[in-house]
Protein backbone atom coordinates (compact mmCIF):
# COMPACT_ATOMS: atom_id res chain seq x y z
CA UNK A 1 0.00 0.00 0.00
CA UNK A 2 1.42 3.37 -1.03
CA UNK A 3 1.07 6.67 0.80
CA UNK A 4 -1.80 7.59 -1.57
CA UNK A 5 -3.69 4.46 -0.34
CA UNK A 6 -3.31 2.58 -3.63
CA UNK A 7 -2.66 -1.12 -3.15
CA UNK A 8 -0.63 -3.42 -5.41
CA UNK A 9 0.46 -7.04 -5.40
CA UNK A 10 4.25 -7.21 -5.16
CA UNK A 11 6.72 -9.83 -6.37
CA UNK A 12 9.99 -10.47 -4.54
CA UNK A 13 12.79 -10.09 -7.08
CA UNK A 14 15.52 -11.10 -4.66
CA UNK A 15 16.71 -10.81 -1.08
CA UNK A 16 20.07 -10.56 0.68
CA UNK A 17 20.11 -11.71 4.32
CA UNK A 18 23.71 -10.52 4.76
CA UNK A 19 22.64 -6.89 4.40
CA UNK A 20 18.93 -7.27 5.32
CA UNK A 21 17.83 -5.86 1.97
CA UNK A 22 15.34 -7.05 -0.64
CA UNK A 23 13.95 -5.87 -3.98
CA UNK A 24 10.23 -6.08 -4.76
CA UNK A 25 8.38 -5.23 -7.96
CA UNK A 26 4.90 -3.87 -8.59
CA UNK A 27 3.14 -3.30 -11.91
CA UNK A 28 2.66 0.47 -12.01
CA UNK A 29 3.73 3.52 -13.98
CA UNK A 30 4.46 7.13 -13.16
CA UNK A 31 5.61 6.43 -9.61
CA UNK A 32 7.61 9.05 -7.70
CA UNK A 33 11.22 8.20 -6.89
CA UNK A 34 14.21 9.38 -4.91
CA UNK A 35 17.57 10.40 -6.37
CA UNK A 36 20.62 8.56 -5.06
CA UNK A 37 23.08 10.53 -2.97
CA UNK A 38 26.62 9.47 -2.03
CA UNK A 39 26.93 7.99 1.46
CA UNK A 40 30.74 8.26 1.38
CA UNK A 41 30.37 12.05 1.30
CA UNK A 42 28.07 12.19 4.35
CA UNK A 43 29.66 14.05 7.28
CA UNK A 44 29.22 13.54 11.02
CA UNK A 45 27.00 16.36 12.31
CA UNK A 46 25.10 16.71 9.01
CA UNK A 47 21.33 17.10 9.24
CA UNK A 48 19.21 14.24 7.83
CA UNK A 49 15.54 13.19 7.66
CA UNK A 50 14.11 9.70 8.35
CA UNK A 51 10.83 8.72 6.70
CA UNK A 52 8.64 5.75 7.55
CA UNK A 53 5.54 4.32 9.20
CA UNK A 54 6.55 4.11 12.89
CA UNK A 55 4.43 2.10 15.30
CA UNK A 56 0.81 2.38 14.05
CA UNK A 57 1.18 5.84 12.51
CA UNK A 58 0.91 6.95 8.90
CA UNK A 59 3.83 8.46 6.94
CA UNK A 60 6.07 10.26 9.41
CA UNK A 61 9.19 12.38 8.98
CA UNK A 62 11.72 12.87 11.78
CA UNK A 63 14.95 14.88 11.79
CA UNK A 64 18.36 14.37 13.34
CA UNK A 65 22.07 14.48 12.65
CA UNK A 66 24.65 11.93 11.57
CA UNK A 67 26.14 10.74 14.86
CA UNK A 68 28.76 8.33 13.48
CA UNK A 69 29.73 6.23 10.47
CA UNK A 70 31.00 2.69 10.03
CA UNK A 71 29.05 1.15 12.92
CA UNK A 72 28.54 -2.59 13.30
CA UNK A 73 25.93 -4.25 15.56
CA UNK A 74 26.34 -7.93 14.50
CA UNK A 75 22.54 -8.14 14.04
CA UNK A 76 22.78 -9.56 10.52
CA UNK A 77 24.94 -12.45 11.77
CA UNK A 78 21.70 -14.06 12.95
CA UNK A 79 20.76 -14.65 9.31
CA UNK A 80 24.12 -14.74 7.52
CA UNK A 81 27.62 -16.05 8.28
CA UNK A 82 29.08 -13.19 6.18
CA UNK A 83 27.11 -10.13 7.34
CA UNK A 84 27.60 -6.72 5.75
CA UNK A 85 27.34 -3.99 8.36
CA UNK A 86 28.78 -0.50 8.02
CA UNK A 87 25.85 1.46 9.40
CA UNK A 88 25.39 5.21 9.44
CA UNK A 89 24.31 6.12 12.99
CA UNK A 90 21.85 8.96 13.49
CA UNK A 91 19.80 10.41 16.33
CA UNK A 92 16.70 10.82 14.14
CA UNK A 93 13.76 9.16 15.91
CA UNK A 94 13.22 5.71 14.39
CA UNK A 95 10.80 3.09 15.74
CA UNK A 96 9.44 -0.31 14.64
CA UNK A 97 7.79 0.40 11.27
CA UNK A 98 10.60 2.66 10.06
CA UNK A 99 12.71 -0.24 8.78
CA UNK A 100 12.97 -0.12 5.00
CA UNK A 101 12.23 3.60 4.92
CA UNK A 102 14.66 6.16 3.50
CA UNK A 103 17.17 8.39 5.21
CA UNK A 104 17.56 11.53 3.09
CA UNK A 105 19.59 14.71 3.09
CA UNK A 106 17.89 18.07 3.54
CA UNK A 107 17.90 18.48 -0.26
CA UNK A 108 16.00 15.18 -0.66
CA UNK A 109 18.77 12.80 -1.81
CA UNK A 110 18.71 9.20 -0.58
CA UNK A 111 21.74 8.35 1.54
CA UNK A 112 20.53 5.14 3.21
CA UNK A 113 17.81 2.69 4.20
CA UNK A 114 16.77 2.68 7.86
CA UNK A 115 17.44 -0.74 9.34
CA UNK A 116 17.79 -0.92 13.13
CA UNK A 117 17.71 0.83 16.47
CA UNK A 118 19.75 0.38 19.64
CA UNK A 119 17.30 0.29 22.52
CA UNK A 120 16.72 -1.58 25.79
CA UNK A 121 12.95 -1.35 25.24
CA UNK A 122 12.54 -2.05 21.52
CA UNK A 123 11.49 1.54 20.83
CA UNK A 124 13.54 4.64 20.04
CA UNK A 125 16.11 5.47 22.69
CA UNK A 126 18.38 7.93 20.91
CA UNK A 127 20.20 5.90 18.27
CA UNK A 128 19.17 4.50 14.90
CA UNK A 129 21.18 2.77 12.18
CA UNK A 130 20.99 3.04 8.42
CA UNK A 131 22.44 0.97 5.55
CA UNK A 132 24.55 3.34 3.40
CA UNK A 133 23.11 3.98 -0.06
CA UNK A 134 26.40 3.10 -1.80
CA UNK A 135 25.99 -0.46 -0.50
CA UNK A 136 22.25 -0.42 -1.28
CA UNK A 137 22.84 0.59 -4.93
CA UNK A 138 25.23 -2.27 -5.58
CA UNK A 139 23.08 -4.92 -3.87
CA UNK A 140 19.93 -3.79 -5.71
CA UNK A 141 21.77 -3.88 -9.04
CA UNK A 142 23.04 -7.42 -8.31
CA UNK A 143 19.62 -8.73 -7.29
CA UNK A 144 17.98 -7.31 -10.41
CA UNK A 145 20.69 -8.56 -12.79
CA UNK A 146 21.77 -11.88 -11.26
CA UNK A 147 19.03 -12.79 -8.76
CA UNK A 148 21.64 -13.02 -6.01
CA UNK A 149 24.35 -10.75 -4.67
CA UNK A 150 27.80 -10.97 -6.24
CA UNK A 151 29.81 -10.49 -3.06
CA UNK A 152 33.50 -9.67 -3.34
CA UNK A 153 36.01 -10.78 -0.73
CA UNK A 154 39.50 -9.53 0.03
CA UNK A 155 40.44 -12.86 1.57
CA UNK A 156 41.79 -11.81 4.95
CA UNK A 157 40.99 -12.51 8.58
CA UNK A 158 40.96 -9.57 10.93
CA UNK A 159 40.60 -8.94 14.64
CA UNK A 160 37.08 -8.19 15.95
CA UNK A 161 36.47 -4.60 16.99
CA UNK A 162 35.47 -5.50 20.56
CA UNK A 163 38.73 -7.34 21.32
CA UNK A 164 40.23 -6.40 24.69
CA UNK A 165 43.57 -4.65 25.15
CA UNK A 166 44.85 -7.80 26.88
CA UNK A 167 43.99 -9.93 23.83
CA UNK A 168 45.61 -7.38 21.53
CA UNK A 169 48.82 -7.48 23.55
CA UNK A 170 48.75 -11.29 23.76
CA UNK A 171 48.37 -11.67 19.99
CA UNK A 172 50.61 -8.77 19.00
CA UNK A 173 47.73 -6.83 17.43
CA UNK A 174 48.51 -3.20 16.70
CA UNK A 175 46.10 -0.59 18.08
CA UNK A 176 44.94 2.47 16.19
CA UNK A 177 43.07 3.32 13.02
CA UNK A 178 42.84 0.75 10.25
CA UNK A 179 42.26 -3.00 10.04
CA UNK A 180 44.91 -5.33 11.47
CA UNK A 181 45.38 -8.47 9.36
CA UNK A 182 45.58 -11.60 11.53
CA UNK A 183 45.54 -14.06 8.62
CA UNK A 184 45.49 -14.33 4.83
CA UNK A 185 43.53 -17.04 2.99
CA UNK A 186 45.49 -19.11 0.48
CA UNK A 187 43.09 -18.62 -2.45
CA UNK A 188 42.05 -15.09 -1.55
CA UNK A 189 42.64 -11.83 -3.38
CA UNK A 190 44.98 -10.43 -0.71
CA UNK A 191 47.68 -13.03 -1.46
CA UNK A 192 48.16 -11.68 -4.97
CA UNK A 193 48.59 -8.17 -3.57
CA UNK A 194 51.33 -9.28 -1.20
CA UNK A 195 49.29 -8.55 1.93
CA UNK A 196 50.58 -10.46 4.96
CA UNK A 197 49.70 -11.12 8.57
CA UNK A 198 50.57 -8.06 10.62
CA UNK A 199 49.77 -5.52 7.91
CA UNK A 200 47.26 -2.76 8.72
CA UNK A 201 44.81 -1.86 5.94
CA UNK A 202 44.20 1.89 5.88
CA UNK A 203 42.46 2.58 2.55
CA UNK A 204 40.23 0.76 0.05
CA UNK A 205 40.49 2.29 -3.42
CA UNK A 206 41.62 5.56 -1.91
CA UNK A 207 38.84 5.75 0.70
CA UNK A 208 40.18 5.77 4.30
CA UNK A 209 39.00 2.88 6.51
CA UNK A 210 39.13 3.47 10.24
CA UNK A 211 37.87 0.04 11.27
CA UNK A 212 36.68 -3.34 9.99
CA UNK A 213 33.11 -2.09 9.38
CA UNK A 214 34.46 0.66 7.11
CA UNK A 215 36.50 -1.90 5.16
CA UNK A 216 33.63 -4.39 4.82
CA UNK A 217 31.32 -1.60 3.69
CA UNK A 218 33.74 -0.44 0.99
CA UNK A 219 34.45 -3.97 -0.31
CA UNK A 220 30.68 -4.60 -0.41
CA UNK A 221 30.31 -1.97 -3.14
CA UNK A 222 32.42 -4.04 -5.57
CA UNK A 223 31.98 -7.34 -7.41
CA UNK A 224 34.33 -10.31 -7.86
CA UNK A 225 36.69 -9.50 -10.71
CA UNK A 226 36.80 -5.77 -9.93
CA UNK A 227 40.33 -4.37 -9.70
CA UNK A 228 40.91 -1.94 -6.85
CA UNK A 229 43.81 -0.53 -4.84
CA UNK A 230 44.44 -1.53 -1.24
CA UNK A 231 46.65 0.67 0.92
CA UNK A 232 48.25 -0.90 3.97
CA UNK A 233 50.86 -0.06 6.57
CA UNK A 234 53.83 -2.36 7.13
CA UNK A 235 56.67 -1.59 9.52
CA UNK A 236 55.76 2.08 9.53
CA UNK A 237 55.66 2.43 5.74
CA UNK A 238 52.49 2.80 3.68
CA UNK A 239 52.17 0.60 0.58
CA UNK A 240 49.47 0.63 -2.13
CA UNK A 241 48.92 -2.53 -4.17
CA UNK A 242 46.41 -3.46 -6.90
CA UNK A 243 43.99 -6.26 -5.99
CA UNK A 244 41.56 -8.29 -8.10
CA UNK A 245 38.68 -9.14 -5.77
CA UNK A 246 37.33 -12.71 -5.71
CA UNK A 247 34.16 -14.49 -4.65
CA UNK A 248 33.88 -16.81 -1.66
CA UNK A 249 35.13 -19.73 -3.79
CA UNK A 250 38.31 -17.87 -4.69
CA UNK A 251 37.34 -17.18 -8.33
CA UNK A 252 35.94 -14.23 -10.26
CA UNK A 253 33.03 -16.13 -11.80
CA UNK A 254 29.40 -15.09 -11.42
CA UNK A 255 27.84 -16.80 -8.39
CA UNK A 256 24.40 -18.30 -8.88
CA UNK A 257 21.90 -18.98 -6.13
CA UNK A 258 23.13 -22.14 -4.42
CA UNK A 259 21.07 -25.03 -3.10
CA UNK A 260 23.10 -24.64 0.09
CA UNK A 261 21.05 -21.51 0.83
CA UNK A 262 17.96 -23.70 1.22
CA UNK A 263 19.54 -25.79 3.97
CA UNK A 264 18.72 -23.14 6.55
CA UNK A 265 22.11 -23.22 8.24
CA UNK A 266 25.41 -21.38 8.24
CA UNK A 267 28.67 -23.23 7.69
CA UNK A 268 32.34 -22.55 8.29
CA UNK A 269 35.60 -24.32 7.62
CA UNK A 270 37.07 -26.46 10.41
CA UNK A 271 40.08 -24.73 11.94
CA UNK A 272 43.48 -26.39 11.60
CA UNK A 273 43.86 -26.66 15.38
CA UNK A 274 40.54 -28.49 15.86
CA UNK A 275 41.20 -30.69 12.80
CA UNK A 276 44.53 -31.76 14.31
CA UNK A 277 42.90 -32.32 17.69
CA UNK A 278 40.22 -34.69 16.34
CA UNK A 279 42.55 -36.36 13.85
CA UNK A 280 41.10 -35.26 10.50
CA UNK A 281 42.59 -33.32 7.60
CA UNK A 282 39.71 -30.87 7.36
CA UNK A 283 35.96 -30.49 7.21
CA UNK A 284 32.96 -28.15 7.22
CA UNK A 285 31.29 -27.22 10.50
CA UNK A 286 27.54 -26.69 10.92
CA UNK A 287 27.90 -23.36 12.72
CA UNK A 288 24.25 -22.45 13.23
CA UNK A 289 20.91 -24.03 12.31
CA UNK A 290 18.27 -21.40 11.59
CA UNK A 291 15.48 -23.48 10.08
CA UNK A 292 14.95 -25.03 6.67
CA UNK A 293 16.08 -28.53 5.74
CA UNK A 294 18.77 -28.87 8.42
CA UNK A 295 16.24 -28.30 11.19
CA UNK A 296 14.28 -31.35 10.04
CA UNK A 297 17.10 -33.90 10.27
CA UNK A 298 18.99 -35.33 13.22
CA UNK A 299 21.97 -33.04 13.22
CA UNK A 300 23.18 -30.53 15.78
CA UNK A 301 25.30 -27.41 15.65
CA UNK A 302 28.98 -28.31 15.82
CA UNK A 303 28.63 -31.32 13.52
CA UNK A 304 31.74 -31.57 11.33
CA UNK A 305 30.95 -32.72 7.79
CA UNK A 306 33.84 -34.78 6.39
CA UNK A 307 32.16 -36.20 3.29
CA UNK A 308 29.11 -35.34 1.18
CA UNK A 309 27.88 -38.07 -1.18
CA UNK A 310 31.21 -39.83 -0.68
CA UNK A 311 33.36 -36.81 -1.59
CA UNK A 312 35.68 -35.20 0.95
CA UNK A 313 34.77 -31.58 1.72
CA UNK A 314 37.24 -29.29 3.43
CA UNK A 315 35.81 -25.92 2.45
CA UNK A 316 32.32 -24.42 2.29
CA UNK A 317 32.82 -23.98 -1.47
CA UNK A 318 33.53 -27.71 -1.91
CA UNK A 319 30.46 -28.58 0.15
CA UNK A 320 28.29 -26.16 -1.86
CA UNK A 321 29.52 -27.70 -5.11
CA UNK A 322 28.37 -31.18 -4.02
CA UNK A 323 24.99 -29.85 -2.85
CA UNK A 324 24.47 -27.95 -6.12
CA UNK A 325 25.23 -31.05 -8.18
CA UNK A 326 23.01 -33.39 -6.18
CA UNK A 327 19.44 -34.42 -6.91
CA UNK A 328 17.00 -35.97 -4.48
CA UNK A 329 19.12 -36.47 -1.37
CA UNK A 330 22.64 -36.02 -0.01
CA UNK A 331 24.43 -38.37 2.37
CA UNK A 332 26.61 -36.60 4.92
CA UNK A 333 29.34 -38.34 6.91
CA UNK A 334 30.86 -36.51 9.83
CA UNK A 335 31.84 -36.37 13.47
CA UNK A 336 31.05 -34.51 16.65
CA UNK A 337 34.27 -33.33 18.36
CA UNK A 338 34.63 -35.14 21.67
CA UNK A 339 32.53 -38.14 20.59
CA UNK A 340 33.67 -41.30 18.85
CA UNK A 341 32.43 -42.71 15.57
CA UNK A 342 31.20 -41.46 12.23
CA UNK A 343 27.68 -40.05 12.21
CA UNK A 344 25.74 -40.37 8.96
CA UNK A 345 22.92 -37.98 8.04
CA UNK A 346 20.73 -38.03 4.93
CA UNK A 347 19.14 -34.76 3.85
CA UNK A 348 16.39 -34.54 1.24
CA UNK A 349 16.75 -31.52 -1.04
Amino acid sequence: TLSNKKTFKAKVVGADPASDLAVIKIEAKGLPFLVYGNSDEVKVGQWVLAIGYPLTLETTVTAGIISAKGRTLEINRRQSDAPVEAFIQTDAAVNPGNSGGPLVTTDGKLIGINSAIASPTGSYAGYSFTIPVNIVKKIIADLMKFGTVQRAYLGIEYAPENISDEEKEKNGIESGEGVYVVGVRDAGAAVGAGIKKGDVITKVNGVPVLNAADMVGQIATFRPGDKINITYRREGKEVTSPVTLKNISGTTEVVKTSAIDKLGASFKELSKDVAKEIGVSGGVVVAEIKGGIMSKVRVQEGYVILKANGKEVKTVAEFAKVIDGATGSVKLEGVYPGYEGIHTVVINL
